[in-house]
């Protein structure tokens, strides 16, 4: 069967899935979906609809994730008038409801009820492209995710799929490349190079053999952007792959992901299934005498392996570590060969780019940054979840906008960008374009798109010393720099914390952190600074409280505070007792609670579960107050610093 008669059927048959007058039930059971039950929740209604005999009647499928992740479990519903309706948070106990309420009896509940996805429309429920965390979206790399059923390649087909790769074919591999390059992609993953420059160094570079690598080892903390397209739209990225080996003249690729991503890996084995039975892989793909096949490779876990030549390294067979560049993989990569190794968000664009056109897609984001970008919101934000934006959207149309601020309605302070290789931004800079320039000149980079949103409950040195602490446990320890560099930042940022620090452990930092980017081998030397330099850009004034006054003002460094409750806050709830793990907080049931300061582990259980605001930090007993001395050290190291 020729690819256009495989299409003719996806069609029809999407066009029966889809179907109004169809009662269908999708529920979104990607991981996040998964994490919140959704598996629970789809035996659920597969049980309800086999009591009642409907099994055959209604179709009941696994969708991937919306990006809605502070609404899982997400469940759609088309009832028999045809109005389609998105549940939020739905439990076992809905689902039952759900089928003998609106899937029978044709009665949408509007109190569970998230947005209309389509039919008429329901007083009180907005339109799912109203919703504020949709509004602003334009998505391009995630319009199937959610919708379809990433195991049927017919879904995939009746949207689109593989007719980028179809016109490549036609065009050549050199068109392809131009065209490519005059949409103005770059690579997602972070380092930002034009993809049709790169693709066109590994094409005219001599080889016996060329490979593509398609890398999906997403490995930076709050990150999830890669996983979550993988597990809902699998064939989007696998599609961009071929494409790539045929621009550059490859007859072999690889996915080098995760292991620690199960669905992922699962759903990408299932869609090279599915490409072989189309024709899209193997010898002969689609008759054009192209050949080409790929393998899925898994990686270990370390992310020192995002990086170019240690994720090769770990593909030979040897342990993941980088190699001085050049030369670089484009001139000699996998097995010495010429191999272009691209982020799946940027293979998974290709194929938009050849189905639309370069001047389509350039038509998005700013001269220097084309296209879309995904983000995944974590930390204190109201709407945690994954997005897609013009590059050049500002920072705070992507935290206040879409996300909905900081959560619990807390004020921000900072939002970290790039993962552990990012910098801390504070509030002055929100109004900043989100693209590869603007990042860079803030001292952070976009990297593969994760954001962390912090409040004023965070302190700075603490998150500077967390990430610092997760790239000191992944540096491959190759290059004295980055191996040493990383435990020096990691200790002295300790004894900040813990009220050791001095004014002039502040201008070591720097100066540790400043020898770091310009000495280290790869990336993750050269970019595991960032925190520290970012916050001490940014939130100087909270290192030397530290370092002068021994105080920590957001509360969190256990070494430097006391806990204590403020009686005319406290309502007595108890709240506060409850959670503390060790019983150091008394009081009697609506009367004002007190801590025992020598049983208090400051955990910061009490602070959280609070309602009130009724506990309080201050400077612990004993540490020291800022006086003479202080402000003279304080005061001389400024001026060093401005002496350069």
């Amino acid at each position: 069967m020729t690819l256009a008669e495989c299409r003719q059927r996806a069609l029809a048959e999407w066009a029966e899935f889809t179907h109004p007058n169809r009662l269908r039930i999708l529920v979104g059971a990607a991981t996040c979906g998964r994490a919140a039950g959704a598996l629970a929740v789809l035996a659920e209604f597969r049980a309800q609809l086999r009591q009642r005999g409907l099994a055959d009647q209604v179709v009941l499928a696994e969708v991937g994730c919306l990006g809605l992740c502070y609404a899982e479990p997400l469940v759609e519903i088309t009832g028999g008038d045809g109005r389609r309706v998105l549940y939020q948070r739905v439990n076992p106990q809905m689902a039952a409801k759900l089928v003998e309420l609106h899937l029978l009896a044709g009665k949408p509940q509007v109190k569970w009820a998230l947005a209309v996805t389509g039919g008429p429309a329901l007083e009180g429920v907005p339109a799912f492209h109203d919703l504020p965390m949709i509004r602003p979206q334009e998505r391009i790399i995630l319009r199937n995710c959610g919708w379809i059923d990433a195991g049927r390649s017919s879904h995939y087909l009746a949207q689109g799929g593989y007719e980028g790769l179809a016109r490549a074919l036609a065009m050549g591999s050199e068109a392809v490349i131009a065209e490519v390059e005059a949409s103005g992609l770059r690579g997602r993953g972070g380092a930002g190079f034009p993809t049709g420059r790169k693709w066109s160094l590994v094409r005219k570079s001599p080889g016996k053999r060329k490979y593509v690598i398609a890398n999906a080892d997403e490995g930076d903390p709050g990150a999830f952007m890669n996983r979550s397209l993988l597990e809902s739209d699998p064939h989007a990225m696998l599609e961009g792959l071929v494409i790539a080996g045929f621009a550059v003249g490859a007859a072999a690729g690889y996915v080098y992901v995760r292991a620690e991503y199960p669905l992922a890996v699962e759903r990408l084995k299932n869609a090279v299934a599915q490409m072989r039975e189309l024709g899209v892989l193997g010898k002969d793909i689609l008759g054009s005498g192209f050949a080409f096949d790929l393998e899925i490779k898994m990686g270990a876990g370390a992310f020192v392996c995002g990086e170019e030549t240690a994720l090769i390294a770990s593909l030979e067979g040897r342990r993941g570590m980088p190699r001085s560049r050049p030369p670089f993989p484009a001139t000699a990569g996998l097995l010495g060969q010429p191999t272009a190794i691209n982020n799946v968000e940027t293979l998974a664009a290709v194929p938009v780019v050849l189905r639309r056109g370069a001047a389509w897609y350039s038509g998005h984001g700013p001269e220097k940054s084309r296209g879309t970008k995904t983000f995944s919101l974590a930390g204190k934000i109201a709407r945690p979840g994954l997005v897609e934006v013009p590059l050049g959207a500002t920072l705070r149309t992507i935290i206040e906008d879409i996300g909905g601020g900081v959560a619990d309605g807390g004020r921000f302070k900072a939002v970290q960008t790039g993962g552990p290789s990012g910098g801390c931004i504070s509030a002055e800079h929100l109004d900043t374009p989100v693209d590869y320039e603007h990042l860079a000149a803030l001292g952070s980079i976009m990297g593969s798109g994760g954001l962390v949103v912090m409040d004023d409950k965070s302190c700075m040195v603490d998150v500077a010393r967390y990430f610092v602490n997760f790239t000191r446990g992944e540096s491959c320890g190759k290059c004295v720099p980055c191996r040493m560099g990383t435990q020096h930042l990691h200790l002295i940022l300790t004894g900040v914390a813990e009220g050791r620090g001095t004014p002039e452990s502040l201008r070591q930092l720097e100066l540790i952190g400043r020898t770091m980017q310009q000495a280290s081998l790869c990336g993750l030397g050269q970019t595991a600074p960032n925190p520290v330099l970012t916050t001490l850009r940014y939130f100087e004034e909270e290192y030397f409280a530290h370092v002068t006054q021994g105080a920590c003002p957001a509360g969190v460094c256990v070494e430097l505070v006391d806990f204590w409750i403020d009686a005319e806050r406290c309502n007595g709830c108890m709240l506060c007792a409850q959670a503390c793990p060790v019983e150091a907080i008394a009081g009697e049931k609506k009367k004002p609670h007190r801590i025992d300061l020598a049983l208090c582990i400051r955990c910061g259980s009490c602070r959280t579960a609070c309602r009130t605001d009724a506990v309080l930090v201050r400077p612990r007993a004993g540490t020291r107050d800022l006086n003479a001395e202080g402000a003279k050290a304080a005061a001389a190291a400024g001026a060093a610093k401005e002496s350069g």
